[in-house]
């Protein structure tokens, strides 16, 4: 049998590389493979959300913030005075989908509205809007933020703002 038929894992990746449809692309690494770590504390998910809810007083937005840990349980969530109720749920959804898909929402927002990926839709817990952010700290997962109540590029500044108290600066953020 010759080597073009049996070929090794490394050609069968070259050969299955795009030929124009993006989704034929196969990495030569998992994706988003942050691993999952110590679950957040209930005082650090305080301070995360407390630093979320500065920002957006600072700019007069009205936010429902959650956290999660590193399992997507719900640890934290603060609704400011006059947040959308309809918010409340979209925070937790947010966040939950961050930790539990290891990448920000923003990254399913992107796929659905930029790349067409319309099928990530189908899956459970897929949230396709910004102001989702897993909290990375030593390189693994202990929690996300998610932030709800205003247009989702608001959200995303909010949710930043808190997920800094945690996160480092990271260079590589992934692609779906």
């Amino acid at each position: 049998m010759s080597n073009e038929k049996t070929g090794t894992a490394a050609a069968t990746s070259r050969a299955l590389q795009p030929t124009g449809n993006p989704l034929d692309f196969v990495p030569d690494t998992i994706p988003f493979d942050t691993p999952y770590g110590v679950p957040i504390s209930l005082a650090r998910a305080h301070a995360v959300i407390h630093a979320a809810v500065m920002e957006a007083k600072n700019r007069n937005w009205k936010m429902n913030v959650g956290v999660v840990d590193s399992g997507g349980n719900l640890v934290a969530f603060q609704r400011m005075d006059g947040a959308m109720l309809a918010s409340i749920q979209i925070a937790e959804h947010k966040a939950r989908a961050a930790a539990t898909f290891r990448r920000e929402t923003k990254q399913f927002e992107d796929g659905v509205q930029l790349m067409h990926l319309n099928y990530l839709l189908a899956f459970d817990g897929i949230i396709a809007s910004r102001g989702g952010i897993p909290l990375i700290e030593q390189g693994a997962i202990i929690g996300a933020i998610g932030c709800s109540g205003g247009t989702d590029s608001q959200d995303e500044i909010v949710s930043r703002a808190g997920a800094a108290v945690i996160n480092q600066p990271n260079s590589d953020k992934g692609a779906l």
